[in-house]
């Protein structure tokens, strides 16, 4: 069985930073492609970033956290991170860690295993 658990979420100010982390436990970790997407209160599920298992592919980014978040992976530790600086209200979410079976995809349908979600919430 399949599990992800998020951490590091929290309450920071406009302009602060985060470091979000997924551990994965069961199945292999260094065959999936990870991801994380968030959600805001009555808001559809957004893209937020991917990585490959695959050193070959650049990692993916949403238009609105491009430049600011980062995603990396460490396969011996089995854990996905998304530093996020420069963080505004806008960032206010729940955020997801996601893994999939197939290549990096920016559509939730595409990803088997799910975390509970981490909150951040940013103020102004």
């Amino acid at each position: 069985q399949v599990q992800l658990a998020e951490s590091g979420g929290g309450l920071v100010q406009a302009g602060g930073s985060l470091t979000l982390s997924c551990v994965v436990s069961g199945g292999e970790f260094d065959t999936y492609s990870m991801a994380w997407f968030r959600q805001a209160p009555g808001k559809e599920r957004e893209f937020v970033s991917a990585i490959s298992w695959s050193d070959d592919e650049s990692p993916r980014y949403g238009t609105s956290v491009k430049g600011r978040f980062t995603i990396a992976r460490d396969n011996a530790k089995k854990t996905v991170s998304l530093q996020m600086n420069r963080l505004a209200p806008k960032d206010t979410s729940i955020y997801y860690c996601a893994a999939s079976n197939y290549s990096m995809a920016t559509l939730e349908e595409f990803y088997d295993y799910w975390g509970q979600g981490t909150q951040v919430t940013v103020s102004s």
